[in-house]
């Protein structure tokens, strides 16, 4: 970080409507890896040490501020009239940085890094710019604006695409749309900016020309990865964005140590962090704050958020929520962990099992077909085929307790609250409706009754096809 950054700030344009993307949000709040975009723009400004943000915010104003709950500061722009118009709407803000530096960026560009904000800082600062305009060298430049270079790293002039010449055109030295201004010389060309265009428009690039028409120096910083530069106007452009970023974590994770035989299907968020060793499946979905341990298997079709899990553990088929899992655990294949369960060190869980708010002990075997809802298991219990923790009652919920080395037999159901004591078995079938104590044997069986002819009486006039 610059030691100036202390004495700098930024603003977000972030008041973009995107109306080729057909949706209700604002552009920058559309998610690349789960997260907004404008999230991505706010996280890298914070790494780079510009905490002090203005957010200007247009279309879907509400949804913008909500969203960011009071943590920066927002500027509204009620008619969208170009960048300059944009930034303009910060200007109390700038003013209470004069004597600083400005960064302005967009809040739907998401591939900014910090690297890049502090190198075009010192290159600022230490060239005595007023301002300073962060480029990048695409091979098919159309639809950016062309950087016109002067002598050394000095900007003659940008020019949009609609605007070139033919020779302009094939510039390959674009504006990323980033920049760093004295705050003094950006004020002062705010208020010299004129829409004189076909669009009616303030354009932020004729700020940066007022600047050097009134004397102020320009350079061009040229970052080395040219998806800084990458935004999203459509649909299709926001799947481009997410392609690139999935595709930058799977590489993150595969110089971790991190193996994958095939990656279709697997979409990692970047708060996700994994072992060394461990294997991940094609269709694994990994979200937010999960932390997965190492030599764990994880995957085919698993989706796993803000959970996290010990190591040596396969977990095939499963979706997982806010939930513990320890080390040396199998489960599945097609089972859910809902929020607030804990399996705790060498559980096996078969498949078609639910687990809701509870903990399972150690060495514990749900095999399938069974839910376990609102309940404290101990070590070593055995569930059998199609057990049932009945936890509601229409009204209330309540917690069962099961002791360690428990067995449940097919088809118990316990009606909670109930207590199964150690060691203590229940009987296929069986309803439980209070307390087992230790070493018992619980069984509730009506005895057999058949009745003869019963289906001769019952369908006597029955046609059978």
């Amino acid at each position: 970080m610059n030691d100036s950054s202390a004495c700098s700030c930024g603003v977000i344009l972030a008041g973009g409507q995107g109306k080729r993307m057909k949706s209700k949000l604002p552009k920058p709040m559309l998610k690349v890896l789960g997260e907004p975009m404008l999230d991505w723009v706010i996280s890298v400004c914070n790494n780079a040490g510009i905490s002090d943000l203005a957010v200007i915010t247009g279309f879907g104003r509400e949804i913008v501020e909500e969203h960011l709950g009071g943590k920066y500061r927002t500027f509204f722009q009620s008619e969208r009239l170009g960048t300059g118009h944009a930034v303009m709407q910060a200007v109390p803000f700038i003013e209470e940085h004069r004597g600083g530096n400005v960064l302005v960026l967009c809040g739907d560009a998401p591939f900014i890094t910090p690297d890049v904000i502090n190198g075009a800082l010192d290159a600022h600062i230490t060239g005595g710019a007023s301002v300073t305009v962060v480029t990048a060298e695409l091979p098919c430049p159309t639809g950016y604006g062309r950087i016109i270079r002067g002598e050394g790293n000095s900007i003659d002039k940008i020019v949009e695409q609609r605007d070139c010449t033919e020779e302009e055109a094939r510039i390959n030295e674009v504006n990323s749309g980033v920049y760093w201004f004295r705050a003094d010389a950006l004020l002062s060309a705010l208020s010299g900016l004129r829409p004189n265009n076909a669009q009616g428009e303030y354009y932020l690039t004729d700020a940066v020309s007022l600047i050097m028409k009134s004397g102020g120096k320009s350079l061009a910083f040229m970052a080395e990865d040219k998806n800084i530069v990458l935004g999203a106007n459509s649909r299709a452009d926001l799947l481009a964005l997410n392609n690139v970023a999935r595709a930058a974590e799977i590489d993150r994770h595969l110089e971790n140590g991190v193996e994958f035989v095939c990656t279709d299907g697997v979409i990692i968020e970047r708060s996700v962090k994994i072992g060394n060793g461990t294997l991940i499946l094609p269709g694994t979905i990994l979200r937010g704050n999960t932390v997965i341990g190492e030599n764990c298997t994880i995957g085919p079709n698993t989706l796993i958020e803000n959970t996290t899990v010990g190591n040596d553990t396969h977990l095939n088929c499963i979706q997982a929520y806010e939930s513990k899992i320890g080390s040396n655990v199998k489960i599945g294949p097609y089972c859910q962990l809902r929020p607030n369960s804990e399996i705790k060190d060498g559980v096996k869980i078969g498949d078609f099992v639910e687990i809701k708010n509870s903990v399972i002990g150690e060495k514990t075997a749900v095999s399938h077909l069974t839910y376990v809802g609102d309940s404290d298991v101990g070590e070593q219990v055995n569930f059998g085929c199609g057990c049932v923790t009945s936890n509601y009652d229409g009204v209330n919920k309540y917690r069962t307790v099961i002791g360690d080395k428990a067995f449940l037999g097919c088809n118990t159901n316990l009606i909670a609250p109930v207590k199964i004591g150690n060691c203590a078995y229940t009987a296929a079938g069986t309803t439980v409706t209070r307390d087992v104590p230790d070493n018992a044997l619980a069984i509730e069986r009506t005895p057999l009754a058949i009745k003869e002819n019963y289906t001769t009486v019952k369908f006597r006039d029955k046609k059978w096809k």
